[in-house]
């Protein structure tokens, strides 16, 4: 009976590389895809090297201009361009997490290809969520920021996906596992 316990603890799926074996997953989310618009402002602009250049071609050598082949390999190679200078953008918004478990909050931050920040903190820390919807792109858009105000400091999530769904969430979650946002206890000097 021991054993067959042990083969079901260890065939536990885990979700993340730090998860505890008695940890369970409650609640993932990430970024709104907004915050890759950079990424895709730049890798769009890429794809307009090819044709530019084959136009500039054309213009150069009116009596020998460009063959149709070059045009379609110039952007080609514009659309590959494109999308290299697209995909650190896109790997940064993918691998960035947010977990929620039952005994902790994980921020997993990837910046580029090589640069990968994390904050952990027991779900007992928090004392308050909020969040903040403001200006006319967020409302549109349906993003904004999440402010965890916690024991050693605030946790400020900017470009939260729809964070109103994630507040509530996350506060269910709390009150789930029986924490409640109190202010501390008035401070004593027992120094007699």
């Amino acid at each position: 009976m021991a054993k067959d316990k042990a083969e079901a603890a260890s065939a536990k799926v885990k979700y993340f590389d730090d998860q505890f074996d008695d940890e369970e997953v409650l609640f993932v989310f990430r970024k709104h895809p907004v915050v890759m618009r950079k990424g895709l402002v730049f890798g769009m602009v890429a794809w307009l090297i090819g044709p530019l250049y084959v136009l500039i071609l054309t213009y150069a050598k009116p009596n020998d201009p460009p063959t149709l082949g070059l045009f379609g390999l110039a952007l080609l190679a514009s659309i590959i361009i494109g999308g290299i200078i697209f995909a650190p953008f896109y790997i940064g918004w993918y691998f960035s997490v947010f977990i929620v478990t039952d005994q902790r909050f994980i921020q997993i931050t990837q910046k580029g290809l090589f640069n990968r920040s994390v904050v952990d903190m027991g779900l007992n820390q928090i004392q308050m969520v909020n969040y903040e919807v403001a200006g006319l792109q967020e409302t549109l858009l349906g993003f904004g920021t999440i402010m965890m105000q916690t024991f050693v400091g605030n946790l400020v999530i900017h470009e939260v996906h729809h964070p109103a769904k994630i507040q509530k969430k996350l506060i269910g979650i709390l009150r789930e596992q029986g924490i409640t946002a109190a202010p501390p206890g008035p401070m004593t000097n027992d120094a007699t």
